[in-house]
């Protein structure tokens, strides 16, 4: 039971890891830079699930914006990429419906932290593109990655 809860965890935290190193990456955009912060929570959610989707969705996001300098938005990453994790786990039928609430929870949860931070109206409709393009970036690399992990053979632990 152990060395099951051990391993989880370290899993967990190696791929908080990699999702905060992915979010230094940057790719210029028209609305400025996308991170590919959002590749990590996908692929991460794809392949462990809604629980660890949440967590390292939620983490990762908590951690960057204190490594980069926004503590303002450290608690909305916080609850946006722990729903956009959560949600984008759904599989079968609910695959759709999944990744659309993943999306509109990280997209809408930005746009009403910009309004609760002070930002306006303004500061809100200007994230929509920049943080919808993001998202794609995340579903199209998180699946990509999750597709390609999933053609490695499987080793038993020695």
């Amino acid at each position: 039971m152990t060395n099951h809860k051990t391993k989880e965890l370290t899993q967990l935290a190696i791929l908080t890891a990699l999702s905060v190193a992915l979010a230094y990456i940057h790719v210029p955009s028209p609305t400025g830079f996308l991170t590919l912060l959002d590749v990590g929570v996908y692929f991460t959610a794809f392949y462990l699930g809604s629980k660890a989707g949440a967590i390292v969705g939620g983490l990762a996001g908590f951690l960057i914006d204190l490594l980069l300098g926004y503590p303002q938005y450290m608690i909305h990453s916080l609850i946006a990429h722990g729903a956009q994790g959560f949600f984008a786990s759904w599989t079968g039928k609910k695959r759709v419906l999944g990744l659309v609430l993943a999306s509109v929870a990280m997209v809408g949860w930005y746009a009403l932290a910009a309004l609760l931070l002070g930002y306006g109206i303004g500061g809100a409709l200007g994230g929509l593109l920049g943080n919808t393009l993001q998202n794609l970036v995340g579903i199209l690399g998180g699946y990509a990655l999750f597709m390609a992990f999933k053609q490695i053979p499987k080793r038993g632990m020695a």
